[in-house]
């Protein structure tokens, strides 16, 4: 696969540079490398004693961003793995100058428009939706498999789709005569579960129970905490964490994970001295999201739904 193939617009590209005020001469990690969008800016802005660590889970798009990285390999150390570990993999490369950490959640636009990763109600594809190719878990095992109770909490919760008991109770009569294999299948059930006049307004009637089925699959919200508080630990003072989010799911977690990490003292105001001894770890530089200007929205009407959140280690 060539970078070509793994077409993927940078979104929020020059303000998270901006967030990120890169020093040249200090170790910096891109959580989410996709096509190297933003990895190449950041590496483009680094010294001879600068360092990016590139995290994927998607090996496809690690190999797409070896290739446009070229100029800048020997700066450069790829990982396949989930931002969960950040901890871990800065323990195991011994960073100690930590200067920012970039996490662009979510799908990159080269897995929503490859079909046979199945991510997208768009084409019909086999029911896939894993982000990490050898991972067990797939969306024809939550479609086909779960229990209707857990189907439904799943649509609800993680699609924020309040027609969630009728999705769940319609994909479990139709797999009881066949097995639901593709993505067509699916979103057909979908739609034929959501009452007429709904599905006249808003956005495509699947696009809610996907977007849950791909959390499910990928434990997308399961892995934004762990990143956070281990880039809090390992950032210097000074040090930038840099967050996009496209969903409201996703922006709450950050919000509330910055805001828990920002905060210091927990003891009730009536205590005359702290006992708790908790400090703030981070300051948040953006106290409401930053959001794309006008053009980008021309050129990448996908960055339509994202939200930049940044904060500084103290």
């Amino acid at each position: 696969m060539s970078e070509h193939d793994f077409s993927h617009i940078p979104v929020l590209l020059n303000a998270c540079i901006d967030a990120l005020l890169i020093r040249p001469d200090m170790t910096y990690v891109d959580c989410t490398t996709g096509g190297g969008g933003h990895s190449y800016e950041i590496a483009a802005r680094l010294g001879e004693g600068g360092q990016l660590i590139c995290l994927d889970r998607d090996e496809m798009a690690l190999d797409a961003a070896k290739e446009k990285l070229t100029p800048f390999l020997r700066r450069i150390v790829f990982r396949k793995a989930n931002f969960s570990d950040l901890g871990h993999v800065l323990e195991e490369m011994h960073v100690s100058n930590l200067g920012g950490v970039l996490a662009d959640l979510g799908c990159s636009s080269y897995q929503f428009d490859t079909p046979e990763r199945g991510f997208s109600y768009q084409h019909d594809a086999p029911l896939d939706m894993r982000m990490d190719q050898q991972a067990i878990l797939t969306a024809d095992t939550v479609v086909n498999q779960y229990p209707s109770d857990a189907l439904r909490r799943i649509i609800f919760e993680y699609g924020e789709e309040r027609f969630a008991g009728k999705i769940a109770e319609k994909i479990v009569a139709a797999r009881q005569i066949s097995p639901i294999k593709t993505t067509g299948q699916l979103s057909e059930i979908i739609c034929a579960a959501i009452p007429k006049e709904a599905r006249k307004i808003g956005p495509h009637p699947a696009k809610r129970t996907f977007q849950a089925i791909r959390i499910e699959v990928n434990a997308e919200l399961d892995a934004i905490p762990p990143m956070i508080r281990d880039a809090a630990a390992y950032l210097q003072p000074g040090g930038r964490l840099a967050l996009i989010s496209f969903h409201s799911l996703e922006d709450r977690l950050v919000k509330q994970n910055f805001a828990n990490l920002a905060s210091g003292c927990e003891c009730p105001r009536d205590f005359p001295v702290c006992v708790c001894g908790k400090k703030p770890i981070l300051q948040i530089l953006s106290k409401k999201p930053i959001l794309p200007d006008p053009h980008e929205l021309i050129v990448n009407p996908r960055s339509r739904s994202a939200k930049l959140r940044v904060a500084e280690k103290l």
